[in-house]
């Protein structure tokens, strides 16, 4: 018994004292610039699926309907509300309204997106509000 209580009384006579103790700089945490960088990344696959829905959207079947849409990669969705179509100088444009519902809150954006002489649909306009 004596011989397996000589080692722990070993540790024991030093002590242990805060001041001896150092700060451990070997552990690194993330920083909030990565995390912006994610939520930047999801709104603008977000503002892709927003696009795709307002251009592949049949105005005239819908009645004022609102067109819901869904980001399967970013787990966002919403709706497209107030959806117009406008011919301007021979471009063709839509502008909507459009709420998108992801883990950082609920947010309402207004955005406009015109065909191109190429025959794709570019976002002009997309703006939280």
């Amino acid at each position: 018994m004596v011989i397996c209580a000589l080692p722990l009384a070993g540790c024991g006579v030093g002590g242990f004292s805060l001041d001896k103790a150092d700060v451990d700089r070997s552990i690194v945490t993330g920083s909030t610039s990565t995390i912006a960088k994610t939520v930047d990344a999801d709104r603008d696959s977000d503002q892709v699926t927003i696009r795709n829905a307002v251009s592949s959207a049949d105005i005239h079947e819908l009645g004022g309907q609102a067109v819901p849409w869904a980001n399967s990669g970013t787990g966002s969705r919403g709706s497209i509300t107030e959806l117009t179509e406008l011919k301007e100088g021979g471009l063709v444009c839509r502008r909507f309204t459009a709420t998108r519902e992801s883990f950082d809150g609920v947010a309402l954006f207004k955005g406009e997106t015109c065909l191109t002489a190429a025959g794709a649909w570019n976002m002009q306009d997309f703006k939280a509000l």
